[in-house]
């Protein structure tokens, strides 16, 4: 017994890495990752086929720290697969993912994981930097307070990174490699349908980096419209195994789909392009659309877009304009009061 409380003490957590072609951003990474004050982790880095040197650099640090273990996939299989593959290698108690191009604490591991042990949670999540959240102290979530947070994306979101995971549940649970995108809110659906306590801590340990050639910043595309198909899926899979908050999976489809909305609209979008897909993301918003789901929405603005677009695209195009509008005027009055020392 003795022996079983001290693995459970001092536990090796598993990193997996993801790489392809991040050359800018591997080193800041990977240095970030061997400064960790947690001693018993394994780092495992998959190059998935990188053709500007990644791959290299990878292997020049795996020379240098042993704790490093470098997979090269023969060729180009995605992230899904990248992350599997350091799965399957995994041989800690518990994994946590980092993406080549971000960087950590060097107390990531260690707060995590005794966020985790303290509040004897199912997984932890920490603080990220680089994506708006509201201040939250340290907090123990069920699973129906995740999903709130989650639909509200405050004060985490569903990523797989920034988080730890018994490996015992993320092996049971793979990455779907079929995905083009959105592979983190699938996997996130899976593993968050296994979880019944959820520990949260707001230090900012996770540095997430928004690339200007991430799918996150590219114009619209068919691509990222896959996220819709995604949600509907996993508000039909809600609402036959967790009906009492099916209505937080519909919230979560309708914002998504206002979201990308905005972003066409924001991005310029040619006419000729833009109206179709406005007309995907109305008819996504109309078939998640009740009274019930959009009393939850986070915000009144949030439920006037929502409305607007469900009712009429001309009406939600002339709020969009005027919800810019408000955005550049509170951005130019920020700056003033900034120069002029006004509330410090």
């Amino acid at each position: 017994m003795e022996q079983v409380r001290r693995e459970w003490e001092r536990p090796v957590i598993s990193v997996i890495v993801p790489v392809y072609n991040v050359m800018p951003y591997i080193e800041r990474c990977l240095e970030s990752i061997a400064a960790q004050t947690w001693p018993y982790m394994e780092v495992i880095i998959v190059d998935d086929s990188s053709t500007d040197g990644s791959g290299r650099i990878c292997d020049l640090w795996g020379e240098q720290d042993k704790r490093l273990e470098i997979v090269h996939l023969p060729e180009n299989r995605g992230l899904s697969a990248a992350r599997n593959e350091g799965v399957a290698r995994a041989g800690g108690a518990f994994i946590t993912f980092i993406d080549s191009d971000d960087y950590v604490e060097p107390d990531l591991l260690e707060k995590l994981y005794y966020s985790l042990h303290r509040e004897e949670a199912d997984i932890s999540i920490c603080g990220t930097d680089g994506i708006a959240g509201r201040n939250t102290p340290a907090v123990v979530y069920s699973r129906e307070e995740t999903i709130h947070c989650l639909a509200r994306r405050s004060p985490f979101l569903w990523t797989a990174w920034g988080k730890l995971f018994p490996t015992a549940l993320v092996k049971a649970h793979p990455f779907e490699e079929r995905a083009v995108c959105c592979e983190d809110l699938l996997f996130f659906y899976e593993i968050w349908k296994h979880v019944e306590k959820v520990s949260y801590i707001p230090d900012k340990l996770y540095h997430y980096v928004q690339r200007k050639d991430s799918l996150i910043n590219r114009p619209i595309d068919s691509k990222r419209c896959i996220v819709l198909s995604v949600l509907d899926d996993i508000c039909r899979d809600a609402a036959m195994n967790f009906p009492e908050i099916a209505y937080e999976f519909e919230q979560i489809a309708m914002d998504t789909g206002v979201r990308l909305a905005m972003e066409a609209l924001e991005a310029g979008t040619a006419e000729g392009e833009l109206l179709p897909y406005l007309k995907r993301f109305q008819e996504s918003v109309r078939r998640h659309f009740s009274m019930s789901v959009l009393r939850h929405c986070p915000s009144f603005k949030s439920m006037t877009a929502q409305l607007s677009l469900y009712l009429d695209i001309t009406v939600f195009r002339v709020l969009a304009i005027t919800f810019q509008g408000m955005k550049v005027l509170q951005a130019k009055w920020d700056q003033t009061k900034k120069g002029q020392g006004i509330g410090t």
